[in-house]
């Protein structure tokens, strides 16, 4: 026997040497797509797993019931219930009025403002029930506001209007501080006085 032209014996292939790779990248897949839905189911990932009730005052539609009620205001509540009317708004309106009047001394001069003010919501009652138990507070805050109004800003209904915003801005900027919420609709002036 001649060993001349044998070539070498050479080992056979291993059969596995792809699958092994493939193995692994399933595995890595599988754990992968586990932990994204453990993350999902959980919450930390899409949809927050508990959310956060809204308990802020909701808008009234005229005609239904106002959820809280207030009594307040010191208007006799044994009236008839109001019907309203088919135009305007779809949201019923209900009022504030402050209990005292606003006198004020005006920036840049001697004159003085005696105002009556009232203020507008169309959300539920709870709004009128806070302007009523932080009233102190927005009285200070209307006084520093009038305070600040020259008489010449009052002497047209042009400034009138912007007095009435910046109010009504003043009142929501409270009781968002006190309360989370403002809602405030508008200011009206009841009475208003400069001399």
């Amino acid at each position: 026997m001649s060993t001349e032209n044998v070539p070498p014996e050479t080992p056979p292939k291993k059969k596995g040497g792809k699958l092994k790779p493939v193995l692994f990248s399933v595995l890595l897949l599988a754990a992968g797509g586990g932990g994204t839905y453990a993350a999902f189911a959980s919450g930390m990932l899409g949809a927050h797993g508990a959310q956060e009730e809204d308990n802020n005052p909701k808008l009234v539609r005229k005609g239904d019931e106002d959820p809280y009620p207030f009594a307040g205001g010191g208007e006799a509540k044994d009236k008839a219930p109001v019907v309203h009317g088919a135009g305007g708004g779809e949201y019923r309106t209900a009022y504030y009025n402050f209990t005292e009047e606003f006198t004020s001394n005006l920036a840049n001069g001697n004159a003085l403002v005696q105002v009556s003010i009232a203020a507008s919501t169309h959300y539920d009652g709870r709004v009128l029930m806070w302007l009523a138990e932080h009233e102190t507070a927005l009285r200070s805050r209307i006084l520093a506001e009038l305070a600040a109004t020259s008489e010449e800003d009052l002497a047209s209904i042009k400034g009138k209007e912007e007095l009435q915003q910046r109010l009504t801005k003043a009142l929501n900027e409270v009781l968002e501080e006190r309360e989370g919420f403002g809602g405030v609709d508008s200011v009206y002036f009841r009475s208003f006085i400069v001399q």
